[in-house]
Protein backbone atom coordinates (compact mmCIF):
# COMPACT_ATOMS: atom_id res chain seq x y z
CA UNK A 1 0.00 0.00 0.00
CA UNK A 2 1.23 2.94 -0.81
CA UNK A 3 0.06 6.62 0.50
CA UNK A 4 0.51 9.68 -1.36
CA UNK A 5 1.90 12.69 0.43
CA UNK A 6 1.66 16.35 -1.04
CA UNK A 7 4.05 18.73 0.59
CA UNK A 8 3.55 22.49 1.25
CA UNK A 9 6.94 24.09 1.62
CA UNK A 10 10.71 22.78 1.09
CA UNK A 11 12.02 24.96 3.40
CA UNK A 12 13.97 23.88 6.50
CA UNK A 13 11.42 21.85 8.14
CA UNK A 14 9.83 20.73 4.40
CA UNK A 15 13.39 19.89 3.74
CA UNK A 16 13.47 17.60 6.62
CA UNK A 17 10.39 15.88 6.06
CA UNK A 18 11.64 15.10 2.44
CA UNK A 19 14.85 13.77 3.80
CA UNK A 20 12.83 11.40 5.86
CA UNK A 21 10.60 10.07 2.94
CA UNK A 22 13.31 9.48 1.03
CA UNK A 23 15.23 7.13 3.08
CA UNK A 24 13.01 5.07 5.10
CA UNK A 25 15.75 2.26 5.98
CA UNK A 26 16.33 1.61 9.84
CA UNK A 27 12.45 3.56 10.57
CA UNK A 28 9.04 1.83 11.27
CA UNK A 29 8.20 -0.31 7.95
CA UNK A 30 5.00 1.73 7.49
CA UNK A 31 7.63 4.73 6.39
CA UNK A 32 8.58 2.86 3.47
CA UNK A 33 4.43 3.38 2.47
CA UNK A 34 4.68 6.90 2.26
CA UNK A 35 5.54 8.19 -1.30
CA UNK A 36 6.14 12.37 -2.37
CA UNK A 37 4.19 13.00 -4.81
CA UNK A 38 3.76 16.56 -5.05
CA UNK A 39 5.45 19.34 -3.57
CA UNK A 40 4.58 23.07 -3.63
CA UNK A 41 7.83 25.40 -3.79
CA UNK A 42 8.06 29.19 -4.13
CA UNK A 43 11.13 29.55 -6.13
CA UNK A 44 11.47 26.15 -8.98
CA UNK A 45 14.62 27.17 -9.63
CA UNK A 46 16.04 27.58 -6.29
CA UNK A 47 19.20 25.47 -4.87
CA UNK A 48 17.56 22.71 -2.50
CA UNK A 49 18.91 20.85 0.42
CA UNK A 50 17.20 17.84 -1.09
CA UNK A 51 17.12 16.15 -4.25
CA UNK A 52 13.67 15.88 -5.59
CA UNK A 53 12.34 14.64 -8.93
CA UNK A 54 11.60 17.64 -10.77
CA UNK A 55 8.23 16.09 -11.89
CA UNK A 56 6.91 16.43 -9.01
CA UNK A 57 7.77 19.85 -8.06
CA UNK A 58 5.40 22.89 -8.60
CA UNK A 59 4.85 26.32 -7.41
CA UNK A 60 1.05 26.24 -7.26
CA UNK A 61 0.37 25.16 -4.21
CA UNK A 62 -3.41 24.63 -4.74
CA UNK A 63 -2.27 22.35 -7.44
CA UNK A 64 -0.68 19.77 -4.23
CA UNK A 65 -3.69 19.70 -2.52
CA UNK A 66 -6.38 19.08 -6.09
CA UNK A 67 -4.00 16.35 -6.76
CA UNK A 68 -5.52 12.95 -7.20
CA UNK A 69 -2.39 11.17 -5.91
CA UNK A 70 -2.07 13.24 -2.63
CA UNK A 71 -3.57 10.94 -0.01
CA UNK A 72 -2.02 13.29 3.06
CA UNK A 73 -1.27 17.27 2.65
CA UNK A 74 1.41 18.97 5.05
CA UNK A 75 1.75 22.41 5.35
CA UNK A 76 4.73 23.41 6.66
CA UNK A 77 5.08 26.86 4.35
CA UNK A 78 3.75 28.97 7.82
CA UNK A 79 1.95 31.95 7.91
CA UNK A 80 -1.62 32.73 8.28
CA UNK A 81 -2.60 32.86 4.49
CA UNK A 82 -2.50 30.97 2.25
CA UNK A 83 -1.53 28.74 4.64
CA UNK A 84 -5.43 28.72 6.26
CA UNK A 85 -7.49 28.42 3.21
CA UNK A 86 -5.08 25.81 1.54
CA UNK A 87 -6.31 23.53 5.01
CA UNK A 88 -9.60 23.83 4.42
CA UNK A 89 -9.02 23.03 0.75
CA UNK A 90 -7.65 20.16 1.58
CA UNK A 91 -10.36 19.15 4.30
CA UNK A 92 -12.71 20.08 1.76
CA UNK A 93 -11.97 17.29 -0.59
CA UNK A 94 -11.39 14.88 1.90
CA UNK A 95 -7.94 14.56 2.31
CA UNK A 96 -6.63 14.89 6.02
CA UNK A 97 -3.94 17.77 6.98
CA UNK A 98 -0.66 17.36 9.05
CA UNK A 99 0.41 21.24 10.19
CA UNK A 100 3.49 22.46 11.82
CA UNK A 101 1.81 25.95 12.25
CA UNK A 102 0.97 27.02 15.49
CA UNK A 103 0.11 30.69 14.23
CA UNK A 104 -2.82 29.48 12.14
CA UNK A 105 -3.86 26.86 14.48
CA UNK A 106 -4.04 29.53 17.34
CA UNK A 107 -6.08 31.66 15.48
CA UNK A 108 -8.30 29.53 13.28
CA UNK A 109 -8.03 26.04 15.22
CA UNK A 110 -11.73 25.85 15.92
CA UNK A 111 -13.26 26.53 12.59
CA UNK A 112 -10.50 23.85 11.20
CA UNK A 113 -11.31 21.19 13.73
CA UNK A 114 -15.31 21.65 12.98
CA UNK A 115 -14.42 21.54 9.21
CA UNK A 116 -12.42 18.58 9.56
CA UNK A 117 -14.94 16.75 11.81
CA UNK A 118 -17.63 17.86 9.62
CA UNK A 119 -15.59 16.05 6.89
CA UNK A 120 -14.94 13.06 8.93
CA UNK A 121 -10.62 13.99 7.96
CA UNK A 122 -7.82 14.43 11.15
CA UNK A 123 -5.84 17.48 11.54
CA UNK A 124 -2.91 16.54 13.18
CA UNK A 125 -0.71 18.94 14.91
CA UNK A 126 2.06 17.41 16.81
CA UNK A 127 4.88 20.13 15.40
CA UNK A 128 3.17 23.05 15.66
CA UNK A 129 4.41 22.95 20.16
CA UNK A 130 7.64 22.15 21.01
CA UNK A 131 9.52 20.88 18.16
CA UNK A 132 10.27 17.46 18.00
CA UNK A 133 8.70 16.45 22.25
CA UNK A 134 5.81 14.53 22.02
CA UNK A 135 3.58 16.86 23.92
CA UNK A 136 0.22 17.14 21.70
CA UNK A 137 -0.66 13.73 21.42
CA UNK A 138 -0.22 13.17 25.43
CA UNK A 139 -2.39 15.51 26.18
CA UNK A 140 -4.87 14.13 23.96
CA UNK A 141 -4.56 10.48 24.75
CA UNK A 142 -2.21 9.61 27.63
CA UNK A 143 -3.06 11.82 30.48
CA UNK A 144 -7.01 12.04 28.66
CA UNK A 145 -8.30 10.50 31.98
CA UNK A 146 -6.97 13.58 34.33
CA UNK A 147 -7.93 16.67 35.64
CA UNK A 148 -5.60 19.12 34.63
CA UNK A 149 -4.51 21.85 36.65
CA UNK A 150 -1.91 23.32 35.10
CA UNK A 151 0.31 23.61 31.79
CA UNK A 152 3.27 25.74 32.10
CA UNK A 153 6.53 26.04 30.02
CA UNK A 154 9.40 27.51 28.47
CA UNK A 155 8.29 27.20 24.89
CA UNK A 156 10.60 29.31 22.64
CA UNK A 157 14.11 27.94 22.04
CA UNK A 158 15.03 31.33 21.01
CA UNK A 159 14.19 33.34 24.02
CA UNK A 160 15.31 30.77 26.68
CA UNK A 161 19.09 30.57 24.46
CA UNK A 162 19.21 34.68 25.62
CA UNK A 163 18.19 34.45 29.32
CA UNK A 164 20.61 31.33 29.89
CA UNK A 165 23.23 33.82 28.19
CA UNK A 166 22.47 36.56 30.15
CA UNK A 167 22.34 34.43 33.38
CA UNK A 168 25.73 32.14 32.92
CA UNK A 169 27.42 35.43 31.86
CA UNK A 170 25.87 38.20 32.75
CA UNK A 171 25.60 39.64 29.55
CA UNK A 172 23.11 42.27 28.49
CA UNK A 173 20.10 41.49 26.66
CA UNK A 174 21.29 43.11 23.04
CA UNK A 175 24.26 41.68 23.04
CA UNK A 176 22.64 38.30 23.52
CA UNK A 177 20.36 38.68 20.80
CA UNK A 178 22.88 39.61 18.46
CA UNK A 179 24.89 36.46 18.63
CA UNK A 180 21.67 34.55 18.42
CA UNK A 181 20.99 36.00 15.12
CA UNK A 182 24.19 35.30 13.85
CA UNK A 183 23.80 31.89 15.06
CA UNK A 184 20.55 31.48 13.41
CA UNK A 185 18.60 30.79 16.54
CA UNK A 186 16.89 34.11 16.07
CA UNK A 187 14.98 35.66 13.26
CA UNK A 188 16.58 39.04 11.51
CA UNK A 189 13.21 40.35 12.77
CA UNK A 190 13.00 38.37 16.35
CA UNK A 191 9.64 40.05 17.23
CA UNK A 192 7.77 37.17 17.44
CA UNK A 193 10.05 35.22 19.76
CA UNK A 194 11.25 38.13 22.37
CA UNK A 195 7.95 39.98 22.46
CA UNK A 196 6.19 36.67 23.61
CA UNK A 197 4.08 36.21 20.68
CA UNK A 198 5.23 32.69 19.42
CA UNK A 199 5.11 31.20 23.36
CA UNK A 200 1.49 33.01 23.47
CA UNK A 201 0.32 30.84 20.11
CA UNK A 202 1.93 27.89 21.48
CA UNK A 203 0.11 28.33 24.98
CA UNK A 204 -3.01 28.71 23.43
CA UNK A 205 -2.99 25.15 21.60
CA UNK A 206 -2.38 23.47 24.42
CA UNK A 207 -4.95 25.26 26.63
CA UNK A 208 -7.01 23.77 24.10
CA UNK A 209 -6.17 20.16 24.40
CA UNK A 210 -5.30 20.32 28.05
CA UNK A 211 -8.67 21.68 29.04
CA UNK A 212 -11.28 21.08 26.45
CA UNK A 213 -12.36 23.99 24.91
CA UNK A 214 -11.20 27.51 22.82
CA UNK A 215 -9.81 30.71 24.40
CA UNK A 216 -9.39 33.70 22.59
CA UNK A 217 -5.60 34.03 21.70
CA UNK A 218 -5.75 37.83 20.90
CA UNK A 219 -6.71 37.98 24.73
CA UNK A 220 -3.69 36.30 26.31
CA UNK A 221 -1.85 38.95 28.58
CA UNK A 222 1.45 38.89 26.63
CA UNK A 223 4.87 39.66 28.25
CA UNK A 224 8.31 39.35 26.48
CA UNK A 225 11.87 39.49 27.20
CA UNK A 226 13.00 42.98 25.25
CA UNK A 227 12.63 44.86 28.28
CA UNK A 228 14.12 43.19 30.54
CA UNK A 229 16.98 44.00 32.18
CA UNK A 230 20.05 42.23 33.11
CA UNK A 231 19.95 43.64 36.50
CA UNK A 232 16.75 41.21 36.87
CA UNK A 233 18.50 38.26 35.79
CA UNK A 234 21.44 38.95 38.27
CA UNK A 235 19.51 39.63 40.87
CA UNK A 236 16.84 36.98 40.80
CA UNK A 237 20.33 34.55 40.77
CA UNK A 238 21.30 36.20 44.04
CA UNK A 239 18.20 35.39 45.49
CA UNK A 240 17.83 31.70 44.65
CA UNK A 241 15.97 31.95 41.24
CA UNK A 242 16.00 32.04 37.60
CA UNK A 243 14.21 34.02 34.93
CA UNK A 244 12.76 32.09 32.21
CA UNK A 245 9.90 33.23 29.71
CA UNK A 246 7.34 30.97 30.91
CA UNK A 247 3.74 30.21 29.32
CA UNK A 248 1.19 28.99 31.69
CA UNK A 249 -2.48 28.51 31.62
CA UNK A 250 -3.78 27.63 34.88
CA UNK A 251 -7.21 26.07 36.01
CA UNK A 252 -9.32 28.81 37.59
CA UNK A 253 -12.87 26.64 38.38
CA UNK A 254 -15.93 26.62 36.25
CA UNK A 255 -18.38 29.77 36.60
CA UNK A 256 -21.87 29.74 37.24
CA UNK A 257 -23.11 29.06 33.52
CA UNK A 258 -20.50 25.92 33.58
CA UNK A 259 -17.82 27.49 31.41
CA UNK A 260 -13.99 26.59 32.41
CA UNK A 261 -12.05 29.82 33.80
CA UNK A 262 -8.43 29.59 32.86
CA UNK A 263 -5.85 32.01 34.02
CA UNK A 264 -3.37 32.10 30.98
CA UNK A 265 -0.67 34.10 30.08
CA UNK A 266 2.97 34.89 29.03
CA UNK A 267 6.05 36.47 30.95
CA UNK A 268 9.49 36.63 31.85
CA UNK A 269 9.15 34.50 35.58
CA UNK A 270 10.95 33.67 38.48
CA UNK A 271 11.41 30.15 39.08
CA UNK A 272 13.22 28.70 41.97
CA UNK A 273 16.34 26.97 41.42
CA UNK A 274 14.97 23.33 42.50
CA UNK A 275 11.87 24.08 39.96
CA UNK A 276 11.13 21.32 37.27
CA UNK A 277 11.56 23.80 34.44
CA UNK A 278 14.89 26.43 35.85
CA UNK A 279 17.15 23.44 34.74
CA UNK A 280 16.09 23.78 31.11
CA UNK A 281 18.92 26.21 29.44
CA UNK A 282 19.93 26.75 25.95
CA UNK A 283 17.63 26.74 22.70
CA UNK A 284 15.60 23.34 24.73
CA UNK A 285 11.77 23.73 25.36
CA UNK A 286 10.33 22.12 28.47
CA UNK A 287 6.09 21.52 29.16
CA UNK A 288 5.48 20.72 32.35
CA UNK A 289 1.67 19.23 32.79
CA UNK A 290 0.58 18.81 36.28
CA UNK A 291 -2.97 16.88 36.84
CA UNK A 292 -5.50 14.81 39.11
CA UNK A 293 -3.97 11.64 39.64
CA UNK A 294 -0.75 11.71 37.53
CA UNK A 295 0.78 14.76 39.29
CA UNK A 296 3.40 16.16 37.65
CA UNK A 297 4.99 15.20 34.14
CA UNK A 298 7.40 17.26 32.54
CA UNK A 299 8.07 16.97 28.78
CA UNK A 300 12.00 18.26 27.62
CA UNK A 301 13.92 18.11 24.60
CA UNK A 302 14.71 20.27 20.92
CA UNK A 303 11.78 22.97 20.58
CA UNK A 304 13.01 23.41 16.77
CA UNK A 305 14.96 22.32 14.13
CA UNK A 306 14.45 20.83 11.08
CA UNK A 307 15.53 17.35 12.73
CA UNK A 308 12.80 17.89 15.90
CA UNK A 309 10.23 19.14 14.05
CA UNK A 310 10.30 17.11 10.79
CA UNK A 311 10.61 14.11 13.13
CA UNK A 312 7.21 15.45 14.50
CA UNK A 313 5.57 15.72 10.83
CA UNK A 314 6.54 12.49 10.21
CA UNK A 315 4.90 10.83 13.43
CA UNK A 316 1.33 12.77 12.71
CA UNK A 317 2.06 10.97 8.66
CA UNK A 318 2.48 8.08 10.37
CA UNK A 319 -0.75 8.13 12.56
CA UNK A 320 -2.72 8.64 9.72
CA UNK A 321 -1.27 6.17 7.54
CA UNK A 322 -1.87 3.50 10.23
CA UNK A 323 -5.70 4.30 10.64
CA UNK A 324 -5.95 3.63 6.94
CA UNK A 325 -3.91 0.75 6.56
CA UNK A 326 -6.19 -0.52 9.48
CA UNK A 327 -9.36 0.76 8.86
CA UNK A 328 -9.02 2.13 5.49
CA UNK A 329 -10.87 5.69 4.53
CA UNK A 330 -14.12 4.99 6.96
CA UNK A 331 -14.71 8.65 7.42
CA UNK A 332 -15.06 7.42 10.95
CA UNK A 333 -12.59 9.46 13.29
CA UNK A 334 -11.12 8.46 16.63
CA UNK A 335 -12.14 10.91 19.63
CA UNK A 336 -8.77 10.88 21.07
CA UNK A 337 -6.59 11.82 18.00
CA UNK A 338 -9.36 14.37 16.60
CA UNK A 339 -9.06 15.65 20.15
CA UNK A 340 -12.32 17.95 19.15
CA UNK A 341 -13.82 20.82 22.17
CA UNK A 342 -16.19 19.51 24.05
CA UNK A 343 -16.58 22.00 26.60
CA UNK A 344 -16.38 26.17 26.98
CA UNK A 345 -13.48 27.74 28.22
CA UNK A 346 -12.75 31.38 29.07
CA UNK A 347 -10.07 33.33 30.45
CA UNK A 348 -10.65 34.89 33.76
CA UNK A 349 -10.07 38.90 34.47
CA UNK A 350 -6.18 38.80 35.57
CA UNK A 351 -6.89 40.67 38.33
CA UNK A 352 -8.20 38.14 40.16
CA UNK A 353 -5.76 35.51 39.92
CA UNK A 354 -3.60 34.64 43.07
CA UNK A 355 0.03 35.90 42.04
CA UNK A 356 3.57 35.86 43.84
CA UNK A 357 5.48 38.83 42.60
CA UNK A 358 9.41 40.54 42.02
CA UNK A 359 9.57 44.26 41.94
CA UNK A 360 12.51 46.15 41.44
CA UNK A 361 12.20 49.78 42.85
CA UNK A 362 14.38 52.74 42.43
CA UNK A 363 14.09 55.00 45.27
CA UNK A 364 16.14 57.63 47.12
CA UNK A 365 18.45 55.83 49.90
CA UNK A 366 16.91 57.50 53.14
CA UNK A 367 15.77 56.04 56.32
CA UNK A 368 12.42 55.08 56.39
CA UNK A 369 11.66 54.37 52.63
CA UNK A 370 11.46 50.20 53.28
CA UNK A 371 8.89 50.90 55.79
CA UNK A 372 6.90 53.27 53.69
CA UNK A 373 6.77 50.74 51.12
CA UNK A 374 5.84 47.70 52.93
CA UNK A 375 2.94 49.81 54.77
CA UNK A 376 1.45 50.32 51.29
CA UNK A 377 1.43 46.60 50.43
CA UNK A 378 0.44 46.25 53.96
CA UNK A 379 -2.49 48.67 53.42
CA UNK A 380 -3.83 46.07 50.47
CA UNK A 381 -3.05 42.60 52.26
CA UNK A 382 0.39 42.03 50.31
CA UNK A 383 2.36 39.64 52.58
CA UNK A 384 6.42 40.66 51.44
CA UNK A 385 8.16 37.33 51.75
CA UNK A 386 11.70 39.58 51.26
CA UNK A 387 12.93 43.05 51.02
CA UNK A 388 16.29 43.57 49.69
CA UNK A 389 18.45 46.80 49.30
CA UNK A 390 21.15 46.27 46.32
CA UNK A 391 24.12 48.73 45.77
CA UNK A 392 24.08 50.76 42.82
CA UNK A 393 26.35 51.83 40.67
CA UNK A 394 24.69 55.07 39.66
CA UNK A 395 23.69 57.89 42.03
CA UNK A 396 24.78 57.28 45.89
CA UNK A 397 22.05 58.91 46.86
CA UNK A 398 19.79 56.42 45.10
CA UNK A 399 19.11 52.90 46.06
CA UNK A 400 17.56 49.91 44.79
CA UNK A 401 15.27 47.69 46.89
CA UNK A 402 14.05 43.92 45.71
CA UNK A 403 10.78 43.08 47.41
CA UNK A 404 8.87 39.24 46.62
CA UNK A 405 5.85 39.08 47.72
CA UNK A 406 3.95 35.86 49.19
CA UNK A 407 0.91 34.59 47.00
CA UNK A 408 -1.59 38.06 46.20
CA UNK A 409 -4.68 38.57 44.46
CA UNK A 410 -2.94 40.57 41.26
CA UNK A 411 -6.22 43.60 41.70
CA UNK A 412 -4.52 44.15 45.33
CA UNK A 413 -1.29 44.05 44.26
CA UNK A 414 -2.01 46.56 41.67
CA UNK A 415 -3.45 49.30 43.58
CA UNK A 416 -0.17 48.52 46.14
CA UNK A 417 2.18 48.94 43.50
CA UNK A 418 0.22 52.32 42.51
CA UNK A 419 0.39 53.59 46.10
CA UNK A 420 3.76 52.96 45.82
CA UNK A 421 4.74 54.96 42.93
CA UNK A 422 2.78 58.17 44.60
CA UNK A 423 5.84 58.22 47.12
CA UNK A 424 7.87 60.77 46.99
CA UNK A 425 10.92 58.91 47.70
CA UNK A 426 10.62 56.55 44.57
CA UNK A 427 11.39 57.46 41.73
CA UNK A 428 10.47 54.51 39.40
CA UNK A 429 9.29 50.96 39.58
CA UNK A 430 11.97 49.57 37.34
CA UNK A 431 10.78 45.71 36.78
CA UNK A 432 7.52 43.64 38.19
CA UNK A 433 8.02 39.92 36.96
CA UNK A 434 5.56 36.71 38.49
CA UNK A 435 6.88 34.78 40.43
CA UNK A 436 6.08 30.95 40.99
Amino acid sequence: MTIGIGLLGLGTVGAGVAEILLTPEGRHPLVADLALKRVAVRDLNRPRPVDLPAEILCSDPEAVVNDPAVDIVVEVMGGLEPARSLILAAIAAGKPVVTANKAVIARYGEEIAEAAAKQGVYVLIEAAVGGGIPIIEPLKQSLGGNRIQRVSGIINGTTNYILSRMADEGAAYDAVLADAQRLGYAEADPAADVEGGDAADKIAILTGLAFGGSIDRAAIPTQGINSLDSCDVTYAAQLGYVVKLVAKAQYQGIDPAGSVELDVRVSPTLLPKDHPLAGVHGVNNAILVEGDPVGRVMFYGPGAGAGPTASAVVADILNIAGIRAATGASGQLDPLLAANRWRSCQLVDPGETLQRYYVRLQTGDQAGVIGRIGSCFGDQGVSIRSIVQFETSGDPADAEIVVITHEVLERNFRQALAAIKALPDVNAVCACLPTL
